[in-house]
């Protein structure tokens, strides 16, 4: 049975990168960056050194991205 979907044309699929300032606390380098991983307990904000890949926070991330499903905004309250 056939795929509805279409495959990815890039060879590579990138996620968007935030540069955040300051030093890595186990390279020094300061090339930090703030992205969406996905991670053992789902998705995360994490801020990680793009040198060495030394995780300097992670936060936990909206499941859906920005979508937010109707049946968690009704009347006006969030769960």
């Amino acid at each position: 049975m056939p795929h509805s979907f279409q495959r990815p044309a890039e060879r590579h699929l990138a996620v968007t990168r935030t540069p955040v300032e300051g030093r890595c606390p186990e390279c020094g380098a300061s090339a930090l960056a703030s992205y969406r991983v996905l991670g053992e307990g789902g998705w995360f904000l994490a801020c990680k050194c793009q040198s060495c890949l030394a995780s300097i926070s992670r936060e936990p991330a909206a499941p859906f991205g920005s979508y937010v499903p109707l049946g968690l905004t009704i009347a006006g309250v969030e769960r």
